[in-house]
């Protein structure tokens, strides 16, 4: 694969920038937007570092397999703050039932 990754760089490019946006989005994005001026710049600094990892993952370095993993536990991470979410309103309707229970 890395081999692959290696000879397509155009390939390797676009997941690395894919994969630091989607990283950046989730981990580092402020609560509030930011002017329009400044988030150009922040996207253009990410696609200038995305090529700097590109040049290391052609020189064979695990980059986008690195950045995978982390993109995995995130989504891991998401999927299970969604499932104690589903639990918990699943929980709080069966003790809203049960305490209506009582009171008729």
């Amino acid at each position: 694969m890395q081999a692959w990754l290696s000879d397509h760089k155009l390939v390797s490019y676009l997941l690395i920038l894919g994969f630091t946006i989607y990283i950046f989005n989730k981990v580092f994005r402020p609560q509030q937007k930011l002017p329009l001026l400044k988030e150009i710049l922040v996207y253009v600094l990410i696609a200038f570092g995305s090529f700097i990892l590109m040049i290391l993952q052609v020189d064979k370095l695990p980059i986008i397999q690195c950045m995978g993993v982390a993109v995995i536990m995130m989504l891991m991470l998401r999927g299970r703050q969604l499932y104690d979410k589903w639990k918990g309103n699943k929980a709080g309707d069966a003790s809203a039932q049960g305490k209506a229970e009582p009171g008729k």
